[in-house]
Parts: C-alpha cells; structure tokens; sequence
C-alpha cells in the first residue's frame, strides 16, 4: 500500500525540519512529566504549553472568543466566525470540540488549540464550542465524557444564551483523545447531533496491531508513553480492550444495539501508529454501529496532530475536507 511503501521508504516523516524539532521536544517534554507513580508534573507541562486568554476581538479571519461557565467546574471557550458578528448567524452550525492530548495534557486555551479552533470557525465556517473537560490522572474515566457530555446538552438548549437560539445543526469533533471523547459522547446522546468528525482518533487494545509495531519510534507513537496514558485514564484494574479503549471491539460487541452513529469523518495519518486502529473504527461504523455514512480522510505524509502545524498542506487541505462535510451533512439535514 502506498501509506506502507512511504513509511517504509524513510525513517523519518516528511516534516520541515523546524516542525521535526519541535516535535521532538514536546515528546521528550511530555514523557518528562509523567511520574513513575502514576502523577503527573503539571509545573513542567507549564512551561511549555503556551496558554493565551479569549479575544473578544475579531482577529485577523474574523473569529472572536469568549468563555463561558457550563458549571462550576466545566468551562467552554465559544469560537465565533465573523458572519455571526455580522448579521447574527443563527442558521451557522455549531462544532462542538475536543481537544488531543491523551486525556492528559492541554486545554482550551492551549496556544495550538486556540488557534486550531479559530480556523475550523473561520473555514467551515461554523461556531466552535471548545470543551475544557476534566484531565486525567486527576480525573480519569468517566470524566472527560461526562464533561462533553454536559457541555454538548449545553450547545443544543442554546448555550446559555450564548448563541442567537438553540442551533438547528451541531457537529461534535475532536483530536486524538479528543476523538475519543468525542465518540463516546455521541453514543451517549443518540440522534442529538448532524456529523462526527475523528481526527486520528485514540483507541487502543491489548494486542498491538501492525502499525504500532511499525511505527513505534515515529512522533508520538512510543508504546511506554501510550501505556502510561492509558493507565491514567481507564478505570484501576481495567486492560486496553475496556470500551472506552477499544472502540472497534465495542462496537463489534454491541452490533445487536444499533446505536445509529451519525455521519461520521475518520482522519487517518500514514505515519500515525494509531491508524489501524483508526480504519478498523471507520469499518466498524460502517458495519456494527449503523452509521448513514463513514468518510475516510487519508493523508499518507501526515503525522499524529499534524494539524497543529498551521502551515503544512495536509493541515490546509484538512481544513478544506472538514469544511465540506460539515457543509455537506448540514445541507442534507435541512433537506430532510
């Protein structure tokens, strides 16, 4: 297979050197600040994750943001295109997002997140609702799904006046664990949302497949890191194959349910060490969790998170493939 052959034809993914670099560093930062304990150094992830507060000024696209309190300890930072300042924008999808970073590291107001949610709202354009859920190891399963939750029932009633009136189309979309969440939201709340949009999702299981095995040395795919993650986050006791890691084999499991996954998105990066598991997640859609229609986005050069890299042409041209289905999926909804 071509994604194969160009993994296999360097050891090194095809990156500008400045993006290798970093890279490196924030991996060698992050398995830094994981505790053999099992904790958690959160004064070292400070230094270099970047916080940068809402603007209620338009930037430079048009996009302004603001926080708002779901609850007490639930906030959402609202991503607001230029086209809602305008004319008020009711008729906009709202995205409701989830944040990478293995259910442990980042926030919305994580400087590459910010900004990647300013221009998903400026090219899809939609409103973006991103959602601080809870980290682990502080706050492992099921809290990051219990706070996406809250806040997607929060965007449909209206978001707490924060948007014109309840929206007539949401999308729920999220990043690496932010995929996750994002999954499990959904089968939380069935038939509630338009779209599904995974990128590069992160499951897991106890046997490791082809692509972990072969890409184990490429960005972010270190199997000790990935265990450490997983330990954090799942229940004490509780293997990869627990539902909330291995969603193919849920899915597979709970076929008789047909939960009715809406229009659903896969991301899929060639040198990803999750992208087997990534493809299986889209097959299972297809065949055990009812979903209308699965749409795999390959991009065999990419990376895991390759889209933090504003300047990257899979990071362009994802933004042009999320735009259209979003767009897509919203023309069919008011059709039906």
């Amino acid at each position: 297979k071509a994604r194969d052959m160009a993994a296999a034809a360097s050891d090194k993914p095809p990156l500008p050197w400045r993006a290798l670099l970093l890279v490196g560093a924030v991996s060698v930062l992050h398995s830094a600040s994981l505790r053999r304990d099992g904790t958690v150094n959160r004064f070292l992830l400070s230094l270099f994750d970047r916080v940068v507060p809402p603007n209620p000024a338009p930037d430079a696209a048009g996009v302004s943001s603001s926080d708002h309190a779901v609850s007490d300890d639930l906030r959402v930072r609202m991503f607001v295109p230029a086209a809602v300042a305008r004319d008020g924008g009711g008729d906009l999808p709202v995205v409701v997002y989830f944040h990478g970073g293995g259910f442990v590291f980042h926030s919305v107001a994580s400087a590459q997140f910010d900004a990647l949610c300013r221009r998903f709202a400026s090219a899809i354009p939609a409103v973006v609702a991103s959602v601080d859920f809870r980290l682990a190891p502080e706050h492992g399963f099921p809290a990051p799904y219990d706070d996406g939750e809250a806040a997607l029932r929060w965007v449909l009633a209206g978001a707490g006046g924060a948007l014109p009136s309840p929206p007539a189309t949401v999308f729920v979309a999220g990043d690496s664990a932010g995929g996750n969440v994002a999954h499990h939201v959904v089968a939380r709340t069935p038939g509630s949302v338009s779209g599904l949009i995974a990128l590069q999702p992160f499951f897991a299981g106890e046997t490791p497949t082809a692509s972990e095995q072969r890409l184990r040395d490429a960005p972010f795919g270190s199997p000790e890191r990935i265990s450490w993650l997983w330990r954090a986050f799942l229940p004490p006791g509780a293997t990869r194959d627990h539902d909330a890691a291995n969603v193919p084999a849920a899915l597979r499991r709970d076929a008789e349910r047909r939960r009715a996954f809406p229009p659903t998105m896969v991301c899929v990066g060639g040198w990803d060490a999750h992208q087997d598991r990534q493809r299986d997640y889209a097959d299972a859609l297809r065949t055990a969790g009812g979903a209308e229609e699965v749409v795999v986005a390959e991009f065999p050069d990419a990376i895991h998170a390759f889209y933090i890299f504003d300047d990257l042409a899979d990071s362009k041209r994802l933004l042009t493939e999320v735009a259209a289905f979003v767009n897509r999926r919203r023309a069919a909804a008011a059709a039906s």
